[in-house]
């Protein structure tokens, strides 16, 4: 099987160059916006795109547009009720579908979406901060391996030999 050479700039090249210079290695904060650029792109029209969807994501992805969204639905509730009373099920069950269900759980949705997001960067912000300390313990571990490695070339150079244990 042909070994794959890790494109520059990729996860797979920086991995590549994290095992093999462990001590050169500088731990990456990725960010959301790292993200977006990832997903949508760095041109400016995917920049204006990506304002538009937060923008929008953001009005309606509160608790209040989900008030709002209820009070308007409630407008078209008389009427869906009167057909649903005279025997047209349809119109009763498309009003509580389309008008309600849809309307006023998609605020409710993403407002939980929001939350949940906060918390995974919340977490992933801890673990950057754990994972940096780590390394940067395990760096100051290797050079004190390389320290040792020298001074124990400058003994048996000089004829003494450490004892083991």
């Amino acid at each position: 099987m042909a070994q794959q050479t890790a494109r520059p700039n990729t996860h797979e090249a920086r991995m590549d160059e994290a095992k093999t210079s462990p001590t050169l290695h500088v731990p990456r904060h990725v960010t959301r916006r790292d993200a977006q650029q990832k997903t949508l792109g760095d041109s400016p029209m995917a920049r204006f795109n990506t304002r538009v969807a937060v923008a929008i994501t953001r009005g309606v992805g509160t608790m209040w547009a989900a008030y709002v969204f209820v009070l308007i639905a409630l407008v078209s509730f008389p009427a869906a009720l009167s057909a649903f009373l005279s025997g047209d099920t349809v119109t009763g069950i498309t009003w509580l579908s389309q008008s309600f269900l849809q309307l006023v759980l998609l605020p409710i949705i993403i407002v939980g979406q929001n939350v949940i997001s906060t918390a995974q960067d919340l977490r992933a912000e801890a673990d950057h901060e754990t994972l940096t300390a780590l390394h940067t313990i395990n760096v100051r571990q290797l050079k004190l391996l390389e320290q040792q490695e020298k001074i124990l070339e400058l003994l048996q150079q000089k004829g003494i030999e450490p004892k083991t244990a």
